[in-house]
Parts: structure tokens; C-alpha cells; sequence
């Protein structure tokens, strides 16, 4: 990827939108805004389109800039941050109508589908293939950005414990906390901190938590009457799918959330199974060790399935 053909298109777009996945996570939202901050140091303004996300990430002062609704549905370019697959990103019109689109990732399943592709499969976070970009750019990483692309970071890292996570990422932190910017409280805000209904929808998992296969598959879920009842707000289900991860001896943890009258399903593995296989399967993907899918199967036969899909893998 000639990064100076991304440079060209950036600098000849005038009406420009950054978009992310669904259901953004923390490298979903640290890659946009970083990216939406480096844009205007360039004096481009942009749309940053995030129409939800948990309020952990406020730790990102420039998050109250973003809008929920696109502007129009003619942009000149639209940048796709942290998405494996366009359908992922629901602002159809917008990318129908895109003129070009700059799909910038990290997900071994990503397909590609920009104009303009910079995907490194494997990465450990989009914010770290960021970094990379922005420094070919030319564009300078201030406090602010790197806020953005610390919380990114270290949220996809798993607090630096994911598999992926190489001595590359360690030594771009390390040039970030040379900008002053605080590590300890950025990581006790978004991994360490539980709102009052997070914290009792994972008393609700844990009470539901099952084993299989002599304990290395570990399946829990949240319905939407359990999230109604405490209360949740968004991203008040993040990190369930980690309790199952952390018991020792299993292997593969499998959280669903229903929303909307259908199961999100998490994946994560602790060592050999790639989930991302079971993920496709689905038509979801991710990284060989975290993984994710949307499904309209009843609770029981998507259990089933799934159970079934990773016992072959054991």
C-alpha cells in the first residue's frame, strides 16, 4: 500500500466521514477519533460518525464532538476504522455513495473492501497499524491523539495479555507515555472500573456460567430482561465474555447478549483454537483468539452449534 496515494486522497477530499463498526469497542473508538484528531491537524474537517458508545471511553475528550446521524450521504471519502467487513458498519447510504473509501484494520478476516486498503491481519490493535500510518503521513502524534490510540490499545490488547500483542506495541507505548499522557489512569477507566450494572449483569453470568468438554469450553448470557432490570446503559455487557477466559483450564469462552431480538456472540481462546474460524462459520470473524457474530438462531440451538463447531477444534 503506497501510503502517499491515502495522502493524495485525504488532502483532495472536502467532505470527509469517519465510521467505525457496530457496537464499538475501545480500538473502535480510539482509531476514529485519533484518526478525526489527526484530520484537523491537517486542517481537514471530518464527520465522525459513532451513534453509541459506553460511557468508559469519555476518558477521550473530543468523543463529544461526534455525531449520530451522517450529515448528508454524499461524502467525497468515507475512512472505515476497526471493521473486518463493510456490513459491519451501519451507514449503508454513506458508503454506497462514497466517492472512495480508506478501510484502515487489523482483523485477519477483513476482505478488503476499500478503495484504498491498509490492513495488517494479526496486529494487535487498528490503533497500533494507526500509528504506523500516521507517522508515514507525516502527521505529528500530540497528547491527544495518542490518549485516543493508548485506550485503543490497550482495550484490544486485553490490558496487554492478549497472544498478539508484540514488542511493537510496548515500544509505541512507550513513545506515547513520553507525551505525558497517563497509562495507569487510562487503563484503570476503561479495563478496572465497573459501573454499578456492569457489575450485577456479571453476577447474572457468572450464575448462569457452564463447562464443556472437561471444562474447556465455558458458555454464559445476558438477555435483554436481564439488562432492563439493572438498569444497563451501553457497554455495560463489555468484559463478560473474560470470566470464563480467566478459570484455568479453559480454552475457548462463549458470551452471548441478546439485543435487538438477536444474540451478539463473543469468542475468546486462550492458546490453539482460532476463533476467528468459528466466527466465519457465521458470518462474523476477528483474531485467532477473539472473535465475534450477530445470529437469529434461538438461545439453545446457537449454543449447540457453537459448542459443537469448537469441540472439533479441541
Amino acid at each position: 500500500m503506497q501510503y502517499k496515494e491515502v495522502y493524495d486522497i485525504i488532502h483532495k477530499s472536502n467532505n470527509i466521514a469517519i465510521v467505525t463498526h457496530e457496537s464499538p469497542d475501545g480500538d473502535a473508538i480510539g482509531s476514529s477519533t485519533a484518526m478525526y484528531l489527526a484530520l484537523k491537524k491537517i486542517n481537514k474537517q471530518s464527520d465522525l460518525i459513532i451513534k453509541e458508545y459506553s460511557s468508559v471511553f469519555n476518558v477521550i475528550n473530543v468523543l463529544n464532538e461526534s455525531i449520530r446521524e451522517p450529515r448528508n450521504i454524499n461524502y467525497d471519502l468515507v475512512i472505515v476504522m476497526d471493521s473486518a467487513k463493510i456490513e459491519r458498519v451501519n451507514e449503508e447510504d454513506i458508503i454506497k455513495n462514497a466517492k472512495n473509501i480508506i478501510n484502515i484494520d487489523h482483523h485477519i478476516s477483513n476482505n478488503l473492501f476499500g478503495t484504498y486498503n491498509i490492513v495488517e491481519g494479526g496486529s494487535p490493535a487498528c490503533c497500533q497499524v494507526l500509528i504506523k500510518v500516521l507517522k508515514d503521513l507525516g502527521i505529528d502524534i500530540d497528547k491527544e491523539i495518542a490518549t485516543s490510540l493508548l485506550v485503543g490499545i490497550i482495550t484490544d490488547t486485553n490490558g496487554f495479555r492478549n497472544q498478539s500483542t508484540n514488542k511493537e506495541t510496548f515500544v509505541e507505548v512507550a513513545n506515547i507515555l513520553d507525551l505525558d499522557v497517563n497509562l495507569s489512569d487510562i487503563y484503570r477507566k476503561v479495563l478496572s472500573t465497573n459501573t454499578l450494572a456492569q457489575f450485577e449483569l456479571k453476577k447474572i453470568a457468572n450464575n448462569r456460567l457452564e463447562f464443556f468438554e472437561g471444562g474447556k469450553i465455558a458458555f454464559t448470557y445476558i438477555t435483554e430482561e436481564d439488562k432492563e432490570k439493572v438498569n444497563a446503559k451501553i457497554g455495560d455487557h463489555e468484559g463478560i465474555v473474560d470470566i470464563g477466559r480467566s478459570i484455568d483450564g479453559v480454552e475457548v469462552s462463549i458470551f452471548l447478549h441478546e439485543k435487538d431480538g438477536m444474540y451478539k456472540v463473543s469468542l475468546r481462546s486462550n492458546s490453539y483454537v482460532n476463533v476467528s474460524e468459528i466466527g466465519a462459520i457465521f458470518n462474523g470473524g476477528g483474531h485467532i483468539n477473539a472473535a465475534g457474530f450477530a445470529s437469529n438462531l434461538p438461545l439453545l440451538e446457537l449454543k449447540n452449534k457453537l459448542i459443537e463447531e469448537i469441540t472439533k477444534r479441541l
